[in-house]
């Protein structure tokens, strides 16, 4: 009995260790989960340095966006440009994945072909640098041949936004805000934007757009970063794929005919996954005229909501871009005008397609096509729109 008694305590005796043993395990469990939530949130960052100073006398700021990936998007406010994107290969190496300059005199030169820049009012082309509106014809600079591209000569692009940090639970981010005066460029109303830039923990640069006028203008707001996923070379073996059955071709200046053209059987055709090289060098007019693409495409099911319009794969580096959007047009350039006169971040000359721009839009010259959706803003409206590049490996 006595025995028997001894051996039951100590089970009793064994099975309280065993429990308060666990329970210590579990606390400590969770207390080290609570501790790599913490260093995750810790590596979270933002951090602001001056970058250089504009020919004016204008000082100009570079933040650091750094997310709990050790991965770094640096935007600088002169142009809301993203001056580098760092992201992981398949191997966890992680390197910077857009094209740019070192320093801000890079940017401020004339010959910069908008590399990670914010575009606006009117991203992309304007036919014969006019457009009217309430009866009244409006002239835009001409500084593409006799077009209107990205603003005129002096667009969103080559201004100083004020900027104000963002802190998230999932992101860190920079708020730009810039008004755009009455007659700016040619363009009608006191235009208020403001672009959000959001760096998150899932690797998404996320870019929310919106804008008010006092009075009716057009707005279309994209952005301009050219994308290597293997951060060499060039884009030709990159494998591309647009949700887009239809394009709009373009004439000889590159403005939209008016047209909706079926991609089916020509070299616009990346409903599926092709290499951006495998087509380029057809025989094709469409081609010809951009000198590779510089095209916008249709894309498919448009209502306004939020979609995964376009991805590329790299498969040296494993890398994947998607591209999500709310707009109806995607403009794929192939890098097509850069031509090695370029030399960019740590010495690196950008040769002939060595970056890719998906820009995310309405349609060009939509002013002087009433068949395509509609561009113009009125008081009392609010422009508002999003584009989210999200990056991943297989």
């Amino acid at each position: 009995m006595k025995g028997t008694n001894m051996n039951r305590s100590s089970k009793i005796l064994y099975v309280m260790l065993t429990v308060i043993l666990f329970g210590s395990l579990l606390g400590c469990n969770e207390n080290m989960m609570a501790t790599e939530m913490e260093k995750g949130k810790a590596q979270m960052n933002i951090e602001k340095e001056q970058f250089g100073t504009t020919p004016d006398g204008k000082k100009v700021d570079i933040y650091t966006l750094t997310n709990a990936n050790d991965c770094e998007v640096k935007i600088t406010n002169y142009g809301g440009i993203v001056v580098s994107l760092t992201a992981p290969d398949k191997d966890g190496k992680i390197s910077d994945i857009v094209l740019g300059y070192d320093n801000l005199d890079g940017y401020i030169k004339d010959n910069s072909p908008y590399f990670g820049a914010l575009i606006g009012r009117y991203g992309n082309r304007i036919g014969k640098a006019k457009f009217e509106l309430n009866g009244k014809t409006y002239t835009l600079a001409a500084n593409n041949g006799e077009n209107h591209l990205h603003g005129g000569v002096k667009g969103f692009d080559k201004v100083v936004w004020d900027a104000k940090e963002i802190k998230q639970d999932d992101a860190v981010g920079l708020e730009l805000n810039y008004l755009s005066k009455d007659g700016e460029e040619g363009y009608p109303g006191n235009l208020n934007v403001t672009v959000k830039y959001l760096w998150t923990n899932n690797n998404e640069l996320k870019i929310e757009y919106s804008a008010t006028t006092d009075k009716d203008t057009v707005v279309n707001l994209t952005h301009h970063s050219y994308f290597n996923l293997a951060g060499k070379g060039n884009v030709l073996n990159h494998q591309l794929m647009i949700d887009a059955d239809k394009f709009t071709p373009v004439d000889e200046g590159l403005i939209p005919t008016g047209e909706l053209r079926s991609v089916k059987g020509t070299p616009m055709d990346f409903t599926k996954p092709t290499a951006v090289g495998a087509r380029i060098e057809q025989d094709d007019e469409q081609l010809k005229y951009g000198l590779g693409y510089d095209h916008n495409w249709a894309l498919n099911d448009y209502d306004g909501s939020m979609k995964m319009v376009a991805s590329v794969y790299e498969s040296t580096s494993g890398r994947i871009m998607e591209v999500h959007t709310t707009e109806p047009g995607l403009q794929f350039y192939s890098g097509n005008f850069l031509d090695g006169t370029i030399t960019g971040k740590n010495g690196r000359v950008y040769e002939h397609r060595t970056g890719l721009c998906l820009e995310t839009q309405h349609f060009p010259d939509s002013p002087n096509k009433p068949d395509f959706l509609s561009t113009t803003l009125k008081p009392g409206e609010k422009y508002s729109t999003t584009t989210i590049y999200k990056f991943k490996t297989k």
